[in-house]
């Protein structure tokens, strides 16, 4: 059924409803956001003589929340520009708005009245067909559905996005008694390929899947730390990236969501579940209650488990809560010997066969935990999801797992998961018992690129649905691998494409991704149609190996280094230059190094969470792989009549000399490092290789011709040199900048004008590719460049000299 969605009203304009309306924007949707009408003047109305009538007024709370919304950090906008798609209004008022769209959202507080109330009056304005949704995290769709008419029930369900919307992946999609199929269907479709989402099919049961093996996790935590005498730093070190889950891990976790909503849902799930055979779990401990009394909720109210504060030195610190004493403390440092046997294991989901092994407190803390969550989840199958992948695939999306509880399971060995249950007392469902049996030795199966899962009623391996749209490098690399080395890999795509992945630390270029890009080019001039240069990994790439140049730098290795720098900039010229099309997919982090291969390719197929920047400047240098000559060319190429050409150059300079990371692919725009009608962005970055895949067969059966190479860049040469050196001097003066800081924009400066040319010039990218790298080596034989380096290198942050 074809149901386009142009507009749609979000009813309720709080964290979560704005949130949503801003990604319904950040798509191109419009959006109508409606709240209710203030009950009295504020003082700044009062001051001003306004009245309860007038729309200013009116609109108060609406205007106020989203305004808050879209000042928030981390953005829940991909750029600003895109706040216009969304209009304001109130429930009074604006409600017979709603007439006119395709799709209505309510996101009002979680009390049924008022829910209630909400879709009363919707009912009255709603045209027949219209999609209705709720975002509730767990009122059971029959009461919200009481007395609403057929059409209503049909087109109604629950539509949970996590918080940020923005962010988190996770789009639960819960279908009312009566919703028709197709309804559900589109819901699912739309979630995937429109809002970038894992669209999951949840029950209506409380708190779906989500939250209800989330919070499992976390009250089975709360239980077992003082069982097993742990500190909240030890569990964080547990529970962070060593398990493929995120730094905040699961204490710093609970202070940023905030405790008090923590406690809601763990409170729902208690007094709604009575037959869970985990019921007591969800009681809270002794030291939650004691902390919800003190309104220690976390960030909100500036202390949780974690308290910032000042010392008596005037330094910062964060203290840490003793759990036994409920005082706070200096932190203390976790260390585990079962986690340094982990050190050299790159994927978190090979490590885990090793961590339930321990023999200290860690291996017994994993061992009694993941026996938890097997049981747990084996469990809530029929009830919560009738497909196990819908269970993982919820962690994944909704709170940041790297892999599921399935996944794990399968990693650690399901008759070794079966004994750890055995050992804590727990028994495995007659489901797991039957699988096993039945010879099944995995929940999940990889087969011809395509993942299986075991199937419980039919007893067997199924397809996971869904994936045609998709490309997983994960189940390709053995099969279609083409070619590799230690920091590389070439898979075949099919239909003539080939791609390139990087696997060094980080995604870091040095030697052996170089020799990667060159050897997949050459290969895709000889026997293939065109290259991909992508992966799946958290971020595209983090930019050149600086650990090897500082290496060349302290070494006095100059030669060594002039030609490193000049292999970079001919493999990003052979990119531009091959004969076949090149497709680049970054995302994710994509800097100094990154970037510059990205500002090369013939086309880029962005993830719309792409964070992309020249951050050279951070460790002392200017970009050396033909970024600098690449802003030149860029803002060359944007000289138009009756431009003022300085001020055209000098945004492109600023972009490097500020080091400025785009906060989304569509601010990279703004920026210049994507290039409008050229570079394409995708929401699902799940979508991305095949995206890019297509786009790379379609250039090349489009005819693809090798570009010649360009000599026609204008530069301004001592026109431009003398305004840039003139601004240096000021903004060193005013101390805006460091000495160091000043040699480096002046390095760069000198770059940009195309040197000290007595007047505007045409010259090629090569005369700018050897100022470029002149400058870079000079600046790598300055000492504070290196201790720049040396710093990033220590700390991962930049230093300022």
């Amino acid at each position: 059924m074809k149901r386009p969605i142009n507009k749609i009203a979000v009813i309720g304009s709080g964290i979560m409803g704005s949130g949503i309306a801003c990604h319904f924007a950040n798509i191109g949707v419009e959006v109508l956001l409606l709240d209710i009408v203030p009950f009295e003047l504020n003082e700044k109305e009062q001051a001003k003589g306004l009245t309860l009538e007038d729309k200013i007024v009116r609109n108060r709370l609406v205007n106020d929340n989203l305004k808050a919304s879209l000042k928030s950090k981390p953005s829940p906008i991909y750029s600003q520009k895109f706040a216009n798609r969304i209009s304001t209004g109130n429930l009074t008022d604006d409600i017979h708005k709603i007439k006119d769209v395709d799709w209505i959202i309510e996101v009002v507080v979680e009390r049924l009245d008022i829910k209630q109330k909400v879709f009363e009056q919707v009912e009255k304005h709603r045209k027949p067909g219209t999609l209705i949704t709720s975002n509730t995290s767990g009122i059971p769709i029959q009461f919200m559905n009481e007395g609403r008419s057929e059409d209503f029930q049909q087109h109604f369900a629950v539509t949970h996005f996590f918080n940020p919307p923005r962010y988190l992946k996770l789009f639960e999609v819960v279908p009312g008694p009566n919703c028709k199929q197709e309804v559900t269907d589109f819901l699912m479709m739309y979630g995937e390929k429109f809002l970038g989402k894992t669209s999951v099919l949840a029950k209506d049961t409380p708190a779906f899947i989500g939250n209800r093996i989330g919070i499992f996790g976390i009250q089975s935590l709360f239980h077992q730390v003082k069982e097993l005498g742990l500190t909240i730093e030890e569990v964080d070190k547990l529970t962070g990236p060593v398990i493929g889950r995120p730094k905040s891990a699961t204490f710093r976790t609970v202070d940023v969501v905030g405790l008090d909503t923590l406690v809601h849902v763990a409170n729902g799930i208690y007094n709604n579940c009575p037959d869970d055979e985990a019921h007591d779990l969800f009681k809270l401990p002794g030291f939650i209650e004691k902390m919800m009394e003190n309104k220690w909720l976390g960030s909100k109210t500036k202390q949780g488990f974690y308290k910032k504060t000042v010392n008596s030195e005037g330094k910062k610190e964060i203290l840490s809560l003793d759990l036994d004493t409920m005082e706070y403390r200096e932190k203390k440092r976790a260390k585990f010997a079962t986690l340094e046997l982990t050190k050299t294991i790159d994927k978190p989901i090979d490590r885990f066969k090793v961590l339930v092994g321990g023999k200290d407190k860690a291996g017994e803390f994993y061992r009694k935990n993941f026996a938890a969550m097997f049981a747990y989840v084996q469990n809530r199958i029929p009830e919560i999801s009738d497909e196990l992948y819908r269970i993982d695939d919820a962690m994944k999306a909704g709170f940041g797992w790297e892999n599921g509880p399935f996944e794990i399971w399968d990693a650690v060995g399901i008759e070794k998961g079966i004994e750890l249950m055995k050992a804590e007392g727990l028994e495995p469902a007659s489901w797991v018992t039957e699988m096993v049996a039945a010879g099944e030795k995995s929940f999940y199966t990889v087969k011809d690129g395509a993942t299986y899962y075991y199937d419980i009623p039919a007893k067997a391996q199924t397809k996971k649905p869904g994936q045609d749209a998709f490309i997983i490098l994960d189940n390709i690399r053995k099969s279609n691998e083409v070619w590799k080395n230690s920091e590389a890999v070439i898979e075949d795509l099919g239909d003539g494409i080939i791609n390139l992945e990087f696997q060094s630390k980080m995604n870091t270029i040095g030697g052996g991704v170089l020799q990667g890009i060159n050897k997949a080019i050459d290969l895709a001039e000889k026997d293939f149609q065109g290259l991909v240069i992508g992966n799946q990994a958290a971020n595209f790439s983090v930019g050149a190996n600086i650990g090897m140049i500082f290496m060349m730098a302290v070494e006095q290795e100059y030669d060594e280094l002039n030609m490193a720098i000049k292999m970079f900039q001919n493999t990003m010229m052979r990119a531009r230059y091959s004969s076949i099309p090149v497709v680049v997919a970054p995302h994710g982090m994509t800097l100094g190094g990154g970037c510059e291969l990205s500002m090369h390719a013939d086309k880029v197929v962005a993830a719309a969470e792409t964070y992309i920047g020249l951050v050279e400047f951070g460790v002392g240098v200017i970009p050396g792989g033909g970024g600098s000559k690449e802003m030149a060319m860029r803002a060359s190429d944007t000289f138009r009549k009756g431009d003022v050409e300085l001020n055209v150059l000098q945004e492109y300079f600023l972009t490097i000399g500020m080091a400025k990371v785009a906060t989304s692919a569509y601010e990279a725009f703004d920026m210049g490092v994507l290039q409008k009608g050229k570079d394409i962005v995708v929401v699902n970055k799940d979508r991305q290789i095949a995206t890019a895949k297509a786009h790379a067969k379609l250039m090349a059966e489009s005819g693809y011709t090798q570009p010649a190479r360009r000599k026609d860049v204008k530069v301004l040469g001592k026109q431009a040199l003398g305004m840039f050196l003139v601004g240096t001097d000021a903004m060193e003066a005013s101390r805006y900048i460091s000495e160091h800081d000043k040699k480096i924009a002046n390095k760069l400066a000198y770059v940009m004008a195309g040197g000290d040319l007595s007047e505007p010039s045409l010259v090629s990218e090569d005369y700018l590719l050897d100022l470029e790298r002149e400058a870079f080596l000079s600046l790598c034989t300055e000492r504070k460049t290196l201790e720049r380096i040396q710093h990033m290198l220590k700390t991962g942050k930049p230093l300022r000299n």
